[in-house]
This record gives structure tokens, C-alpha cells and sequence, in this order.
């Protein structure tokens, strides 16, 4: 997940000017919540192409919670941030339907981030860091149920309807649009069995207003209290067990693209040992053939070439990017030790 601002691009059409579509859709809505009736209304300008077209742009056509690009494998799911007809965390909630139709709750999602299915995770060890030692895999994971769907546990005093405050609440989800990931989550990346977990940052917690009244449900709450007994990101935590984001698949694709990055890691320091030992003599460089510093020269293009490959790799467009330049990091390290 890495931040992303929002206003890079202009609000979609069905959603601008004050006889819109979305300014119709919210009147028809307030009205039934005034005088409630059999004929409800729907939600339908959220899912306009205007608002498609928008959202692949701003997200370069990649989920915003794991971005894995989503248009070839099924069509993007527009997720509501807060979830527009129903509350997974309070049976009570009608839904934030007075942001159903606004233009800042809607983020793209793939399937698995969106919707709740059962999910093969990994089992992490203390400090939710590693994996357990002696168990490398996902062949010691267990089943989870995860996916936003209408999830959106928070801390504080949840905003019950259109009339009341949303910043009385302290949401438990990370939105891309509003926060940034980098200060609750990041990569840790094990060379070693080549695996990328996501893993939550440490957060002193000392500005959490009151737990009461949040609603979240045992599994929630589980994550909950062990990051609050270690110290960690509760947005962290949360959005890692909510998004699914080390769900087996996600891990194994984010694998693939280790693999690539090692391989030009591994090409890229050959190709320099080779422009180092074909380098002039520099006690008796007479004796240096000329094909040699052709050779060399066309050596070190490659080596560039190379290195502006994994650059290309961690540009906002590509998937996994803020994975890619959590390992270029790993790196330069890598280049200095």
C-alpha cells in the first residue's frame, strides 16, 4: 500500500456540479431516512464509468490496499472506505450512506482485498515480524476470513448519521488517500526463503482516544490487543488482518517479483566484476588492449541499463512498488557493506 493523493486528478463528472448525478442520489437517500417507505433507494453513481475512469487513473489501474493491477484477472470492485449499507462491526449501523456517492470514500479494490472469503495466511511469530522459526511456509499457516467487504472497525464515537461527526472517529483501516502507509506498515523482505510479509510499524498509541463501544469482532479484537501489548500500528495491524494482505496468493505473486529483483541483482554486480578485471593495468596500462576498454565500456551501459530496470520496477504504476523499493533499499545496503 503506498499513499496516494487524491486531487492528482479531477473528480469524476457524475459527481460534479451541484445537479449531478451523486447530488441527486444523496437527496433521494435523505429523503428516506426523513420519511422512510417501501420504495428504497439505490446506490448506483458510485459504480458510473466516470468514476471507473477516475479511480484507474489515480491508482494506475492497481488495487489501492495490495496493488496487484486488477483488469486482468476481473473487473475492479469500487470499495467504500466507510461501507455505504451496513456496519460488519455494529448491527445497528444503517451504513454511512451519506458517502455513498462521495467521491473521497471511493478507493479501487481487486476481489480478494474487497470481498470475504477464506484466506490461507502464514503464522507469525512475537511481534507479528517473521515467520515462525522451523515453520518457512504456508504449509503451517491457518484459514482466515478476510476481505473489507463492510468492515470498518474504529476506536471513539462512531457517526451514526449524515448529521453526525466523522472525526469523532478514529478508524482502524488505513485509506491510501488519508493516511500514510510507510507510518504504520512496510515490507519485511526475507532473502533467505524469499518472501515478502507485510508487518506493522511500531506506534506508541498515546494519541488513541477511548477502546469502548468500537464493536469489533473477536478475531478484531485479537489483533487489537496484541498490538497494543507490543506497541504496534493499530491502523497497521488491523488493515493487515482485514485487507488480507500475506493471504497466500498476494505472497506468492509479490514472490515472483522477488525473484526477478534478485536475478538483476545478481547480474548487476557480475557485469561490474567483469568491467573491474577488464579495467587498464594501472602500474603498466600500455599493456590494456583496446578491445578491452570497448568491452568495458559497453559493460557499464549494461550495468545501467540493469539498475534503471529496477528503478522502473518501483514507480507508482508498477504493482508491488512499494515492496520493489522496500528491497532496492535492502540494496544500496547490500552495495555499502
Amino acid at each position: 500500500m503506498r499513499a496516494v493523493i487524491r486531487n492528482t486528478v479531477r473528480k469524476p463528472d457524475a459527481m460534479t456540479g451541484a445537479d449531478c448525478p451523486a447530488s441527486r442520489e444523496l437527496n433521494k437517500f435523505r429523503q428516506h431516512f426523513r420519511a422512510p417507505g417501501d420504495n428504497v433507494p439505490t446506490f448506483a453513481v458510485y459504480k458510473s464509468d466516470s468514476v471507473k475512469k477516475q479511480l484507474d487513473e489515480l491508482f494506475h489501474g492497481k488495487c489501492a490496499y495490495c496493488e496487484s493491477f486488477y483488469a486482468s484477472t476481473a473487473p475492479v470492485d469500487v470499495e467504500h472506505y466507510r461501507p455505504k449499507g451496513a456496519v460488519h462491526e455494529d448491527e445497528a449501523h444503517p451504513g454511512y450512506w451519506w458517502l455513498g456517492m462521495d467521491w473521497e470514500n471511493l478507493l479501487p479494490s481487486c476481489i480478494d482485498c474487497n470481498r470475504k472469503r477464506k484466506q490461507s495466511v502464514p503464522i507469525l511469530s512475537a511481534k507479528l515480524l517473521t515467520l515462525h522459526e522451523g515453520r518457512r511456509g504456508f504449509s503451517h499457516g491457518m484459514l482466515v476470513s478476510s476481505g473489507k467487504k463492510d468492515s470498518f472497525p474504529v476506536l471513539g464515537t462512531r457517526a451514526m448519521a449524515e448529521a453526525s461527526s466523522i472525526l469523532d472517529e478514529y478508524p482502524l483501516l488505513l485509506d491510501p488517500c488519508r493516511d500514510d502507509p510507510s507510518e504504520h506498515v512496510r515490507f519485511h523482505i526475507d532473502r533467505s526463503n524469499l518472501i515478502s510479509l507485510v508487518v506493522p510499524q511500531p506506534h506508541a498509541g498515546i494519541d488513541l482516544p477511548v477502546m469502548g463501544g468500537n464493536g469489533a469482532d473477536a478475531a478484531i479484537q485479537a489483533v487489537i490487543d496484541e498490538a497494543l501489548e507490543l506497541g504496534l500500528s493499530l491502523r497497521g495491524v488491523v488493515s493487515i488482518h482485514v485487507y488480507g494482505l500475506n493471504r497466500l496468493g498476494l505472497v506468492q505473486e509479490r514472490t515472483r517479483l522477488l525473484r526477478q529483483l534478485e536475478f538483476l541483482e545478481a547480474l548487476a554486480l557480475d557485469i561490474g566484476v567483469m568491467a573491474q578485471e577488464l579495467k587498464p593495468d594501472p602500474v603498466d596500462p600500455k599493456t590494456t588492449d583496446v578491445r578491452d576498454e570497448g568491452i568495458v565500456r559497453r559493460l557499464n551501459l549494461l550495468q545501467e541499463q540493469v539498475l534503471r530496470e529496477m528503478k522502473r520496477m518501483a514507480r507508482p504504476q508498477e504493482p508491488y512498488s512499494t515492496m520493489v523499493q522496500a528491497w532496492i533499499e535492502g540494496f544500496k545496503m547490500r552495495l555499502l557493506s
